[in-house]
């Protein structure tokens, strides 16, 4: 194919005010960046801060572990590409031809706040190329906006939902709920049994809406890709 996607990392590791660590959640990671590192796709890694981003504990406890995660832990390319991610400030949308932000709990304090990587989806968008997003990363498109409107406004989105915060027991942690702010910001919000993987593609907009749903968001961009 010779296409280039870049893929966007959390580089936050403080859980709210619980004095625990989050950051990203590996499987969001491996089973996207394999689905599309196997059909010759190249990818790329950036995180706000650049360097190591840090990996959501939890979702190194064996019980969440998949062929992927386990592929990524002895896969000496990609953990080197993870220590040495590109600082978001220096990446430069026309080298790439997609971008894809992973979720976990961390994208919800930087990367929904972060201006840099706003504008980045912004430039994406406006390019034609597509953007994609799953879990808690669709978050990060709180405040990304379009000609003024928000991206989200009129579209048909998914995400990380109320319930599946609920029992991951951290809906009075996080900053906001993905599935409020996705229906506040104007999204047609849709979503399935909790855990369950489900994408929706609305035009160059992919989100999906839980870790489960990680490769099922990488498949419908690589159709865009195509």
């Amino acid at each position: 194919m010779n296409k280039k996607v870049l893929f966007v990392l959390t580089s936050h590791d403080e859980l709210g005010n619980t004095g625990l660590k989050t950051g990203f959640w590996s499987e969001e990671l491996a089973a996207p960046y394999y689905a599309l590192a196997d059909k010759d796709i190249n990818i790329v890694l950036a995180s706000p801060k650049g360097g190591q981003p840090p990996i959501d504990p939890k979702s190194e406890d064996p019980s969440f572990q998949t062929e992927t995660t386990k592929r990524m832990d002895k896969d000496a390319i990609l953990l080197d590409k993870l220590k040495n991610t590109t600082p978001l400030a220096d990446i430069k949308m026309d080298d790439y031809d997609a971008v894809f932000y992973p979720g976990g709990h961390g994208p919800l304090w930087d990367l929904a706040e972060s201006t840099t990587s706003q504008q980045l989806i912004t430039k994406f968008y406006t390019a034609n190329k597509p953007v994609a997003f799953v879990c808690h990363a669709p978050g990060v498109l709180k405040d990304v906006k379009v000609n003024g409107e928000y991206l989200v406004n009129g579209k048909n989105v998914t995400g990380f939902t109320n319930t599946e915060e609920e029992a991951v027991q951290l809906t009075n942690v996080v900053p906001f709920l993905v599935e409020d702010m996705l229906i506040k910001n104007g999204g047609n919000y849709s979503k399935i049994a909790d855990w369950n993987p489900y994408a929706v593609v609305d035009g160059l907009l992919i989100t999906g809406q839980n870790p489960a749903s990680s490769e099922k968001v990488a498949e419908e961009l690589l159709k865009l890709l195509a």
